[in-house]
């Protein structure tokens, strides 16, 4: 949440926003309820005729009777608000608990392009958390590791791969500041595939994952001028707050009328007990095995799971079976 106001004085440095300052700004974990953290948040706010509201989000803010605004136009005003004198970012990348995303920017400030990653959990900043708890160490603790030149390396590509990768790690009894390194370096580089055909050069992190220190580490070796402005953690509130300013949102709503009825945002289908007479399950009799029997064993490894079969070449019978 943030608070802007608009003033007049002439102690506010000259840029972007010359008429604007922030007087507030908070951060909420939601731990997966936003509705109830946002209805305290509103209950929290003395409110008064002449404040405004404006929100953002993906898909949230379709869900509420606020006035808001898409995140891309969040990120161009809070762009505008924060970016260096005489810099022009060539992108910002929003790293944040569930996805990390590119917007690409125009001479103009303006987002012409979004690169978006796949939406597998590993490397997130939620995903992180979970492995430093699963890890017993502290996120104070982890700010206090510096990157090291020879980290443990996990893998970045499935979260239950990485997962297995940190448990088996520390089974072993590898230090855990060099697998919190691992970690870091793993999000560092899934940013960097990101950046693969934008210039990395001055590019602007933001998101709560910006104020991990040691993956910032990592990408300063490969992104020369990376900025870290200071609204890193509450950047899109920030821009929806100065969209509000300029654009006239309209006053807090009655906290009674803030949530919108009808919330469903999918299809909902009749239950699959309605189709049972439609599916017909394939089975396979397993065959006893002979003596002089030429077999061949079939494996599938999967992320979560292991399957055999032991499967006799004359015939294709299967012989034996597991599920792992």
């Amino acid at each position: 949440m943030v608070l802007v106001e608009q003033c007049n004085r002439i102690d506010i440095p000259p840029v972007k926003f010359p008429q604007r300052r922030i007087i507030e700004h908070c951060v909420y974990a939601h731990s997966g309820n936003p509705r109830k953290t946002l209805r305290e948040i509103l209950s929290s706010i003395d409110a008064s005729p002449a404040l405004r509201i404006t929100l953002t989000g993906r898909k949230f803010r379709k869900l509420v009777n606020i006035t808001s605004v898409s995140e891309p136009e969040a990120v161009e005003y809070a762009y505008r608000y924060t970016k260096p004198n005489a810099v022009n970012c060539p992108a910002i990348v929003s790293a944040g608990g569930e996805t990390f995303i590119v917007y690409v920017l125009d001479r103009m400030g303006q987002i012409n392009k979004v690169i978006t990653g796949n939406k597998c959990a590993s490397g997130t900043g939620e995903f992180f958390q979970q492995q430093l708890r699963r890890m017993d160490v502290t996120m104070e603790e982890a700010a206090n590791w510096t990157a090291t030149e020879a980290p443990y390396q996990v893998s970045g590509r499935c979260s239950v791969f990485c997962k297995s990768d940190c448990t088996h790690a520390t089974n072993k009894g590898i230090p855990k500041s060099k697998v919190t390194a691992g970690l870091c370096q793993m999000m560092a580089n899934k940013i960097l595939e990101l950046l693969k055909k934008v210039k990395r050069q001055n590019i602007m992190i933001v998101g709560g994952t910006s104020q991990n220190k040691m993956m910032i580490s990592y990408l300063k070796k490969k992104i020369p001028g990376l900025i870290v402005p200071q609204e890193a953690p509450y950047f899109e509130a920030l821009g929806a707050a100065l969209w509000g300013l300029e654009n006239h949102a309209n006053p807090l709503p009655d906290i009674s009328e803030t949530f919108i009825r009808s919330t469903a945002t999918f299809d909902v289908l009749p239950p699959l007990s309605h189709y049972t007479m439609s599916v017909e399950f394939k089975t396979m009799d397993i065959r006893s095995p002979r003596r002089g029997d030429k077999c061949i064993i079939g494996l599938d490894v999967g992320s979560t799971t292991t399957k055999a079969i032991l499967l006799r070449s004359d015939d294709n019978a299967i012989l034996a079976s597991v599920y792992l």
